[in-house]
């Protein structure tokens, strides 16, 4: 039986603000702003053409500052504001970009990028397969395995993340960042934490009694933990618990995104759409940004044919 593959998902939001940040103005010949958007095509063809991957995806928030975590807690991601006037017609152009280079796309309403990255990982885990997740979002760390099979790469470091890195970097368990989150807080999502509990404390604390809701309130049963202060540390969380769960639950990511059930077939990377990639690029004023794809569709079919073959029905 032939190995499954290296699945590919890459966190979308994350390269088209860091292509924004990084790049100068830029527009289509219509007045579209696109330097967002050139630079995010840019990050995908560099990848593609580097990692060579067999099977990828990539996935993108629907609303970046609107989810069902904003509905339930208004608060969440409050600090970030709308996004760039020039940024915002570039997100739905990040789509058409990866749609053309032939990679599929998942955007769900109400849903962030994070949850249908690990529905899908569910969903490949369970056909054999492996996962890299492209992504330098702490958040995705709750979703790498012991086992190896899911790993975190952030493509700025050209660098991975398996379950020892987790616990080097945070000092929990990769499925104990939920509760690592619901204890320091998230200033990033504007999440909030335990007052006067930090990493280390936090660490030590999930270290000795696993979660959140198994911490004791009686200092006296913290003989076994390795942290100062610790008749001030049960008090703080005994005093903070709820709020501490609801943030942990804000912070787990969602693993059933409704409308998603894909094969590995449906993920296999085949080569850029020629019609569409070149209609895009055109309209665009990219001019040679085309000579860059490593791969089109109609260019080997008898090699796509072998391929698929190998994918069986829907992996």
């Amino acid at each position: 039986m032939a190995e499954k593959p290296l699945v590919h998902l890459i966190d979308g939001h994350i390269y088209i603000f860091r292509s924004y940040f990084s790049l100068p103005d830029m527009s289509a010949p219509d007045g579209t702003p696109t330097n967002a958007a050139y630079g995010f095509a840019n990050t995908l063809l560099r990848y593609l053409a580097e990692q060579v991957p067999t099977h990828m995806a990539v996935c993108f928030d629907y609303d970046v500052n609107a989810s069902f975590r904003s509905e339930t807690f208004p608060d969440y991601k409050a600090n970030r504001g709308e996004p760039p006037e020039d940024l915002e017609p570039q997100f739905d152009l990040c789509v058409e970009v990866g749609r053309a280079l032939g990679l599929p796309v998942f955007v769900r309403d109400r849903y962030e990028a994070d949850d249908l990255i690990a529905t899908l990982t569910r969903q490949l885990l369970a056909k054999g397969a492996r996962v890299r997740i492209v992504t330098s979002d702490k958040d995705l760390c709750q979703l790498v395995r012991d086992d190896g099979r899911v790993q975190l790469y952030d493509l700025a470091k050209d660098s991975h993340m398996d379950a020892d890195c987790v616990r080097a970097k945070f000092g929990v368990d990769p499925d104990q960042i939920p509760d690592y989150l619901g204890l320091v807080g998230d200033a990033v999502d504007n999440l909030p934490g335990v007052p006067g509990v930090g990493p280390k404390s936090a660490a030590a604390v999930l270290g000795a009694f696993g979660r959140i809701e198994h911490v004791p309130a009686d200092p006296a049963e913290w003989s076994e933990v390795a942290v100062r202060g610790a008749k001030r540390l049960a008090a703080k969380i005994e005093e903070h618990r709820e709020l501490a769960l609801r943030v942990r639950e804000l912070a787990t990511v969602h693993q059933r995104v409704p409308g998603i059930d894909v094969g590995l077939g449906e993920l296999r990377f085949r080569g850029a759409d020629r019609d569409k990639a070149t209609a895009l690029f055109d309209r665009l004023g990219w001019g040679r940004i085309a000579t860059r794809i490593p791969r089109w569709r109609d260019a080997a079919p008898r090699e796509t044919e072998n391929l698929a073959r190998l994918d069986g029905n829907r992996g």
